[in-house]
């Protein structure tokens, strides 16, 4: 599990990819060579599920469907139970380019670990199409998984909260709200305590494997943010929207470039999540 006093770090730089290691099906597996900083594709997945069945998928996912999925050569960055929906279980997935996640994603939905526990998985949703497409939003925007260690089942959970705020962005506005947001809103979030963990914009590349669909015509920023607990969430929040700079300066310039309401997810890393 990350601790926030682990925070990763923001590097500059050209995007890296990830290269795949050897792994058992149940190792503590140190991410720590230089290739393994980010993933220039990625998946943020939102699943609804039958009420009540949200820790039955949790423990045949990260029982079976981790190192399992990354044997193809994609990685499972994170997997969460949202702390406002207790029937959806998010999760996140890197490739290293759009070809390589259709190679990945056809290898593993072909194989036979899918085949084995697709049934149960399932058996626990209602919908599983909710899915977007992202890319880095700048040069090393991703997350930083280098030194990061997959706990093993079983092991007590920590009160980390992650936070992910989904801007829908006018696509013509989108380079201005990005250098806004570098200038100005990296800043001042460093400065409240709670710096980005990652900042994401939409693919929109052509699904390489559409039996898996996306929601192609959003056009979305995603900021990733890191805190201790809910409580230590809840007070950054009231800093922020008491700060005269975010306020009654910031805040109206990015909302002129959006083009729908702001999702704000609040999300509790399961124990085998490297985030």
């Amino acid at each position: 599990m990350t601790k926030p006093g682990n925070r990763f770090v923001i590097k500059t730089g050209q995007p890296v990819c990830f290269k795949e290691g050897k792994m058992s099906e149940h190792p503590s597996v140190t991410l720590a060579t230089a290739s393994e900083l980010f993933s220039p594709v990625v998946e943020l997945r939102q699943y609804m599920l039958h009420p009540g069945r949200r820790d039955e998928l949790i423990d045949l996912f990260d029982t079976h469907l981790v190192e399992t999925q990354e044997a193809t050569g994609m990685k499972v960055i994170a997997q969460f139970r949202d702390l406002d929906r207790p029937d959806h279980f998010v999760w996140l997935r890197g490739f290293e380019e759009m070809a390589a996640r259709k190679a990945a994603l056809e290898a593993f939905y072909g194989g036979p670990v899918w085949a084995a526990h697709k049934d149960a998985a399932n058996a626990t949703m209602i919908d599983s199409d909710d899915v977007l497409l992202l890319k880095p939003a700048w040069p090393a925007s991703g997350f930083d998984l280098s030194g990061k260690v997959r706990d093993l089942p079983g092991k007590a959970q920590a009160e980390t909260l992650i936070t992910a705020t989904i801007c829908h962005i006018t696509p013509a506005s989108e380079a201005e709200f990005i250098a806004l947001f570098e200038s100005e809103t990296i800043p001042l979030l460093a400065r409240l305590g709670a710096p980005l963990l990652a900042g994401f914009v939409t693919e929109h590349a052509e699904n390489t494997f559409p039996r898996l669909p996306v929601r192609s015509s959003e056009n979305v920023f995603i900021a990733f943010q890191i805190f201790e607990s809910a409580k230590a969430h809840a007070l950054y929040e009231a800093a922020l929207n008491s700060d005269p700079s975010w306020a009654d300066s910031l805040l109206p310039r990015l909302l002129g470039h959006f083009s729908g309401p702001v999702q704000r997810l609040r999300l509790v890393p399961t124990e085998r999540s490297l985030l």
